[in-house]
């Protein structure tokens, strides 16, 4: 995608934000909000399988070089290799005992 399509998606974002009915407003965003559910895994999954194949199983690019290069924050890169995905859901939790 070229950074006018990147254009293009974020301008017709900025339109639905711009929409003057509170109603409507709120029914287009549901609609986009729900296509990019839909949308996501997939999303994710190929970005995940990029970022291995950069790594190169240690022998390419490091992490911090993977961010740099597809744009991306060094956190989310080395969530790949952790294995975490979302919102923290697959995130270890913090033991209690240890604070």
């Amino acid at each position: 995608m070229s950074d006018e399509e990147v254009r293009r998606v974020s301008d017709a974002l900025d339109a639905v934000e711009q929409i003057t009915d509170r109603v409507e407003r709120v029914r287009a965003k549901s609609r986009i909000m729900a296509e990019q559910v839909r949308r996501n895994p997939e999303w994710s999954k190929e970005r995940s399988e990029l970022i291995r194949e950069l790594n190169a199983d240690g022998e390419g690019m490091s992490y911090r070089e993977i961010a740099d290069y597809l744009k991306i924050k060094l956190s989310t890169v080395q969530d790949v290799f952790r294995g975490y995905k979302g919102s923290g859901t697959t995130r270890p939790k913090k033991d209690q005992t240890e604070q």
